[in-house]
């Protein structure tokens, strides 16, 4: 990225990121190429490319789409205060894999001084142990046929972030992503031999994924509006929510749901 100025391919590749998410970013307001060639495409400058990266580094550390243009915007936001973060969370990763390294290399030090017995070794293994049974991370994986619609209607009708599309070397979709919240949501295709089916195959949903939001009935006009399929207007539960149910475009059920005024979140 040598020149001035780079049209949404150009940025799209250097940066890893996609045409749609960028695109996304767009319709959002968290950035604006604010460049024109003289044909009249939109192009991002070095500002724009500033902003960005300030974009994805609130993305990384967790913040809601509907946050970031705040934060972007701050006053005391710059280009050092994003780098910094970045660093930072750079260095706590970098810091919990040097303790997993201090465990495995206390482990191999023992070894080769000695002969070990198996209850020794067993002990010996058992802190490395301990960190591969922990959770680090839920994936939730939903089946669908068509995972690239299915990836758009998550994202122009629930409003969900796009992530990745893979395709195979025939150009067909093999695996998508979207990102919800705090979590990530995999799209995997229909494979019989895991006995994984879409709801729309069975006649039937096989799940419902629960979603917080900030307000559920803004959110159900937002899917309304969008051709969503409302299956259960906003109502007070008695368990403390708010939440109203729709459809997703393969008949997966969602709920949708915000606490109630004074209840805990």
């Amino acid at each position: 990225m040598n020149e001035r100025h780079w049209r949404i391919g150009d940025v799209a590749r250097a940066t890893g990121l996609s045409v749609r998410t960028l695109r996304y970013y767009e319709s959002e307001g968290l950035v604006t190429p604010s460049g024109r060639l003289p044909s009249g495409h939109r192009v991002y400058s070095l500002d724009d490319v500033t902003r960005l990266y300030r974009v994805c580094v609130l993305r990384r550390l967790g913040r809601p789409i509907a946050a970031i243009p705040t934060l972007v915007d701050a006053p005391d936001a710059d280009l050092t205060g994003s780098i910094d973060a970045h660093l930072a969370e750079l260095d706590e990763r970098l810091a919990a894999l040097g303790r997993e390294r201090d465990r495995v290399l206390a482990v191999r030090r023992s070894l080769a001084e000695r002969p070990v017995g198996d209850r020794e070794l067993m002990s010996l293994l058992d802190d490395i142990g301990d960190s591969d049974a922990a959770a680090r991370q839920r994936i939730v994986l939903l089946v669908y046929d068509d995972i690239a619609a299915a990836h758009d209607f998550l994202v122009t009708v629930f409003g969900f972030s796009p992530g990745r599309l893979d395709r195979d070397a025939q150009g067909r979709v093999t695996h998508g992503e979207v990102h919800v919240g705090d979590g990530v949501v995999w799209l995997h295709r229909v494979a019989p031999e895991h006995r994984l089916a879409s709801p729309r195959d069975l006649g039937a949903s096989t799940h419902c994924m629960a979603v917080l939001v900030d307000d559920v009935d803004r959110h159900a006009e937002r899917v309304r509006g969008a051709g969503g399929t409302i299956v259960g207007e906003p109502v007070d539960q008695d368990y403390g929510y708010r939440e109203y149910s729709a459809l997703d475009c393969e008949g997966g059920l969602w709920s949708f749901m915000q606490p109630l005024e004074g209840e805990t979140k």
